[in-house]
């Protein structure tokens, strides 16, 4: 007992040997909950407490069930496979598979995965002859899984205006369908046992003598209709040990109810609330920093994050001029790291947006940093920005199959895959393009698929001799992908993408110093294929991780960099326009971004930064104003050296130090704080101004945008 209890801190044991009561502990990051959570599974059976047979533990992911499942092995010598220990859709299969009849099932029923309901719901559509512009499929998805999250079933569900009365009869039909196929989606597992449970009392009564202690991990992630399943499974003996933290409450968008471990505190713990607040991952300022940010929420439990690991390295911050000159701070700071022997493994670079990576996997790809894009794709490619270029590629050729078969029925236009068929035949009997067999179809396919020519020659037309950007952006537009975009519930994060497309346009003129004409859309599709083609590391070698904020929470890294910390970025507009509750979910977001980092961290934000091709000027977050600047060391100092070494030097040296191709005739100049850098030659009126504030803070004014890389 003495060896199980060894290696915990007072607060873990305290939590570890609790009696048998329900109890909340609130597990700060870092703060050991996994140890926590199998050592005291592991406590009850060696205090004969409880058997194998009478615990369950639940997670949220897969790969969380089998570390705690082998650390319990590790720890006590049962046989665990027989245990239930599992995810929420796990165990409600299990509960199913056993108890199928009484669940109106098959024995042998199926799981639709997120691409099989979706799948089933247009097919579902189309046998009803239902619009799906009007109803779009992943649309009428979401509204479905919400309900079922909700407890709601078609039956149950409100209607206030007819769309949503349609809605409600075509989650019936859906329901009627599954049914009849012998299928459940995943919302429907943990319904349907919540439902089993609740009108079945004998088998109620049954897994409520089974099971008497209930542990749950990241209980802040728990949804309305989870939370019920774990009441109703309790019921009036079994005792909840609830893990969580709800400062890191970052899913409400996925249904998550940060207000559930409030409940449960006030209905069950009864006082019996344990923190876990000393920290094992980061050092004491990123933690100073974590606190002192997350204690303006208002609605919070409460604790205070410590550590024995000493204060560390201060917070390294960095104003960049703009979103490039932000990617180029961070891939120089990458690089240092590297040298100095940190493996690219420990490094991660944060978002809010996923269409910030782009400007940095660009910076990458052209140092030949190799790079991962954790949890998503690469930013060429993504669905939306895949879309974007098969249209692009067919005003420039026409006879490009691969591109017109992914967008001659994207947005969907009525062209079914008989008609296809029939053009692909078509087109190898005369040994044609596709675009250019459309002409001897005929009948209702010659008229639907010629309607999707017209369109692009249209689309051709219209482009003629327009700038680059602006081709990019009427193609988005005028193709329907926009539209598309803008109907679908999770669609904003698409069409910033697409917004990034335009961006990147813009870039590639600027670089290249090329007209909007055919031979630059050429080289800009050149370029995003070869992007997309190149440098996403390859498996097993080492590679720095890029990521989105949300899809790094359960992650920790030596060296961590937060980008894009913006007013409108992060915190996100959106969010804020919710009010408090919006503004206080993206405070606990950036809670979690800045204890991912164990040693070093960099915040950065961008004065400038480009949006729908055009350059926006920001502001920066708020949050940066609530992490104490004691706890700051600003970098800008450096670009300052740079840029003062770039003045009193010659046209060689400059270009090493600014990372700018000066023009032949250098002229220099200090005037009090600034200096000024002239260039001649191309680009003759080009000019780069840095400015030194009191604060110590700069900023870079590439007034003409001429100077060329080196």
């Amino acid at each position: 007992m003495s060896d199980l209890l060894a290696h915990l801190n007072p607060s873990q044991r305290q939590a570890v040997t609790l009696p048998p009561v329900h109890a909340l502990i609130l597990a700060g990051a870092g703060s050991g909950k996994t140890r926590v959570l199998t050592t005291r599974i592991a406590w009850l059976m060696a205090t004969a407490q409880a058997g194998p047979h009478a615990i369950l533990a639940v997670t949220f992911t897969n790969k969380a069930a089998r570390e705690m499942t082998a650390r319990l092995s590790a720890l006590v010598p049962i046989n665990t496979r027989s245990m239930w220990i599992g995810t929420f859709h796990g165990l409600c299969n299990r509960l199913l598979r056993a108890h199928y009849r009484e669940a109106g099932l098959p024995q042998s029923f199926q799981i639709l995965d997120t691409a099989d309901q979706l799948a089933m719901v247009k097919r579902l559509l189309k046998n009803l002859n239902v619009d799906d512009e009007k109803y779009p499929p992943r649309e009428l998805c979401h509204f479905i899984n919400a309900h079922k999250e909700q407890g709601i079933r078609a039956g149950q569900a409100e209607a206030y205006d007819n769309f949503t009365r349609q809605r409600v009869e075509l989650y019936g039909e859906y329901e009627n369908q599954c049914n009849r196929e012998g299928v459940t989606d995943f919302a429907e597992l943990l319904l349907r046992c919540h439902e089993l449970l609740q009108r079945n009392e004998p088998l109620r009564r049954h897994y409520q003598a089974r099971f008497r202690y209930i542990l749950v991990d990241e209980f802040q992630d728990t949804n309305r209709l989870q939370y019920a399943w774990l009441q109703l499974l309790a019921g009036e003996g079994a005792k909840i040990f609830a893990v969580g933290d709800d400062d890191q409450s970052i899913y409400a968008f996925r249904g998550a109810e940060v207000g559930n471990m409030r409940d449960f505190e006030r209905r069950y713990a009864d006082g019996n609330v344990i923190r876990l607040e000393q920290n094992y991952r980061s050092h004491g300022n990123i933690l100073n920093a974590a606190n002192a940010l997350i204690k303006n929420n208002r609605e919070r439990l409460g604790k205070n994050l410590w550590t024995e690991a000493g204060d560390g390295e201060p917070i390294r911050a960095f104003e960049a001029y703009s979103d490039f000159d932000e990617a180029r701070f961070v891939v120089d700071e990458i690089g240092e790291l590297v040298r100095d022997g940190l493996s690219p493994q420990q490094i991660a670079v944060l978002y809010r947006a996923n269409a910030q990576s782009r400007v940095l996997e660009n910076e990458l790809f052209t140092r030949n940093v190799p790079y991962k894009v954790y949890g998503g794709l690469r930013f060429f490619e993504r669905q939306e920005i895949k879309h974007a270029l098969a249209y692009l590629r067919l005003l420039v050729n026409p006879d490009d199959d691969t591109a017109f078969l992914r967008v001659v029925n994207f947005p969907t236009r009525g062209i079914g895959a008989r008609s296809l068929e029939s053009l692909q035949a078509t087109a190898h009997q005369i040994h044609s393009s596709l675009y250019n067999a459309v002409a001897s179809l005929t009948g209702k396919a010659g008229q639907t698929v010629g309607a999707f020519i017209r369109l692009i020659e249209q689309l051709r037309g219209e482009t003629a001799g327009l700038p680059l950007p602006e081709i990019v952006g009427h193609i988005i537009e005028k193709s329907g992908l926009a539209e598309h975009y803008r109907r679908e519930r999770e669609g904003q994060e698409r069409l910033e993408n697409l917004d990034e497309l335009i961006n990147a346009a813009a870039t590639f003129i600027d670089s290249e110093g090329a007209l909007g004409d055919g031979g630059a859309l050429v080289s800009f599709l050149a370029l995003a294929s070869l992007e997309a083609g190149e440098h996403q590391a390859g498996e097993g070698q080492e590679a720095v991780q890029l990521m989105s904020v949300h899809a790094a929470k359960g992650l920790e890294f030596d060296a961590v960099f937060i980008t894009g910390l913006e007013q409108g970025l992060f915190p996100h507009e959106n969010a804020v326009a919710q009010g408090r509750d919006g503004l206080e979910e993206e405070r606990r977001l950036m809670y979690v971004a800045l204890t991912r980092a164990r040693h070093r961290l960099y915040l950065s934000c961008a004065q400038t930064r480009m949006l729908h091709g055009q350059t926006r000027y920001c502001l920066p977050s708020t949050f940066l104003d609530e992490i104490p600047g004691e706890l700051l060391k600003s970098l800008n100092k450096k670009a300052e050296a740079r840029a003062t070494f770039a003045a009193s030097h010659g046209h060689a040296e400059a270009e090493a130090a600014s990372g700018f191709r000066i023009g032949q005739n250098v002229e220099h100049a200090k005037f009090g704080l600034g200096v000024i850098i002239a260039s001649e030659g191309r680009g003759a009126d080009a000019r780069v101004q840095v400015n030194f504030g009191a604060a110590g803070m700069k900023w870079l004014a590439l007034e003409y945008a001429k100077l060329e890389p080196v």
